[in-house]
């Protein structure tokens, strides 16, 4: 029975790290952003992959150099596809405001890293298990539409209250930023189609002495990468662009940079974890674990928000946030109960 909820459990933990990782992002000022992001990136997607991956895999650097080539090109390659979305999320926002953007990449984000290894793996899916997969996706899409719209209503009441909430357009502006964010969302997706696309490095790993849910470890440095090369070098055009080299060593910065290691730990605490959970499930681990995991981790993060007193006074707004949670946990059960089904 453990063998078939402890990867619920890990996904479970890997949403808590993926809804909080974002709070360091609060504490930006007075660095610069793209300053902020090249610390952020280097430890979520190099430092702490390598030191995690180098631990729990006997002989990483066998495994990379015995790795089919098409597999590092490949994750490598949608990794770096991943890292223009992440460019195109700020560049969205700045169009459509962050609950409208937000909403349209986590749920594109979070139904096409799920169903292209779906379609690719179709034929090795447990039958009784599909409808439940697929219903799940269903009520997810449906549940990140709902905390979308609670988003939007919270932010009209900010409005009504004479807050100016910036990045909002409208006309050919607004549809153009709309284009944006769904490309970002599908994208944004490529992190998991990346990791799904790195099996045999996971097998080889394996074939080294590590631990079945551990060589997800292996995967990731590979498909984080190229993930790594877009992140950096667009936060080194901007600090040269900007002349904002000065930030990274100006006075009374030392708890910024501490908030950007904190946000890049968790960050990768995140994927680490989802990962361990996707190699225990097998064939249909990214397809069930990529879409719950985003799922609940739209809850941690709406929880923080809570506590920070962002839905303080917003009833009708936070009556609609409440419903789409409900929705995500129906949808979190289905695909639970999927992952449970096995053949014999």
């Amino acid at each position: 029975m453990s063998e078939i909820y402890f990867p619920i459990v890990i996904v479970l933990l890997a949403s808590v790290f993926q809804g909080t990782f974002g709070l360091g992002m609060k504490f930006v000022k007075p660095m610069a952003w793209e300053a902020w992001w090249l610390i952020h990136a280097t430890v979520a997607m190099i430092i702490f992959p390598l030191i995690w991956a180098n631990i729990v895999i006997p002989d990483l650097g066998a495994v990379l150099l015995e790795a089919p080539s098409k597999e590092i090109w490949t994750g490598g390659i949608l990794g770096f596809f991943w890292g223009i979305g992440g460019i195109m999320f700020g560049i969205s926002v700045g169009y459509i405001g962050m609950s409208l953007t937000y909403g349209i990449v986590m749920g594109l984000c979070s139904i096409v890293g799920a169903l292209i290894p779906f379609a690719l793996r179709f034929d090795a899916i447990y039958p009784p298990s599909i409808p439940f997969i697929i219903s799940g996706l269903v009520i997810l899409a449906l549940a990140v539409y709902v905390v979308t719209i609670a988003g939007l209503k919270r932010d009209k009441c900010l409005i009504d209250r004479g807050q100016n909430l910036d990045g909002i357009k409208v006309g050919s502006e607004f549809r153009f930023g709309l284009i944006i964010a769904a490309v970002c969302g599908i994208l944004s997706a490529m992190l998991a189609v990346g990791f799904d696309n790195t099996v045999q490095i996971g097998v080889i790993a394996e074939a080294q002495g590590a631990i079945p849910r551990n060589t997800a470890l292996a995967r990731w440095v590979v498909v984080l990468i190229g993930a790594y090369i877009m992140n950096a070098g667009y936060a080194l055009i901007l600090l040269i662009k900007n002349r904002s080299f000065s930030s990274l060593y100006m006075k009374g910065i030392a708890p910024v940079i501490k908030w950007a290691i904190i946000s890049g730990l968790l960050w990768f605490a995140a994927l680490g974890t989802y990962g361990q959970g996707v190699a225990l499930m097998g064939e249909i681990g990214t397809m069930i674990c990529w879409p719950m995991m985003l799922g609940l981790s739209l809850i941690v993060s709406n929880i923080a928000a809570w506590f920070a007193g962002e839905w303080k006074d917003m009833k009708k707004p936070f009556q609609i946030l409440l419903f789409g949670v409900i929705l995500i946990i129906i949808a979190t059960i289905l695909m639970s109960y999927a992952s449970t089904l096995k053949a014999g």
